[in-house]
């Protein structure tokens, strides 16, 4: 390489680096310069892997304390038969109610549905009482283990306006009864084929 540049002019030599110059230059251009920014990219994909790797680690740190309240929530439920809960919802709701002293005008047929975990029975009511009452009928349907709440109320003063009437969906959640898993049938035994004897042939007997 240096013989020949040594058998360059120095017009030639200029041109030549000149030349070298443009190609590194536009070499860098097409291929180093686009690059200068996946540098910051791969900064910014790797802080946010970390970030959720450990949101991540903290809820799987956090299981069994989930699966502590997911228990102490299954425990808090009466045990109450299927057949037997709209029932027991609907008769746990009139009880409370005249204990508060609210008046249950209107009640329309309940409707169930369920998750993985509880059956849920929804029950609407128009109901008529004084404010007071009415604070104690909710508060105490919602206390204790009989996990009722309320989904929707819309409230009105009645026409005499002297008390208040109010239209409720209250919702109640029963423990799911876990299917246990069908024997599996025992495989009857074959019986055992008999093998019919043939009949001796009887051997006549020479004089």
């Amino acid at each position: 390489m240096k013989e020949y540049f040594a058998r360059l002019s120095s017009l030639e030599r200029r041109f030549v680096v000149g030349v070298l110059v443009i190609v590194f230059v536009l070499l860098n251009g097409v291929f180093v310069w686009p690059r200068f920014s996946d540098w910051s990219k791969m900064q910014f994909r790797l802080a946010r892997a970390l970030k959720t790797h450990a949101a991540y680690q903290a809820e799987i740190s956090g299981m069994p304390k989930h699966e502590k309240q997911v228990k102490a929530m299954e425990s808090e439920g009466l045990a109450v038969p299927p057949e037997d809960q709209s029932i027991d919802f609907l008769r746990t709701i009139q009880s409370q109610a005249a204990l508060s002293g609210v008046n249950i005008t209107a009640n329309s047929r309940q409707a169930a549905r369920t998750n993985q975990f509880f059956l849920e029975q929804a029950q609407n009511l128009t109901v008529q009482s004084g404010e007071q009452q009415l604070v104690n009928f909710l508060y105490q349907l919602g206390s204790g283990n009989s996990l009722i709440r309320v989904r929707d109320l819309s409230l009105r003063p009645d026409p005499p306006r002297q008390q208040l009437a109010a239209n409720l969906k209250l919702v109640a959640s029963y423990q799911k009864k876990t299917a246990a898993r069908p024997a599996t049938p025992a495989t009857p035994a074959t019986p055992a084929t008999a093998t019919a004897a043939k009949p001796a042939t009887p051997t006549a007997k020479k004089p």
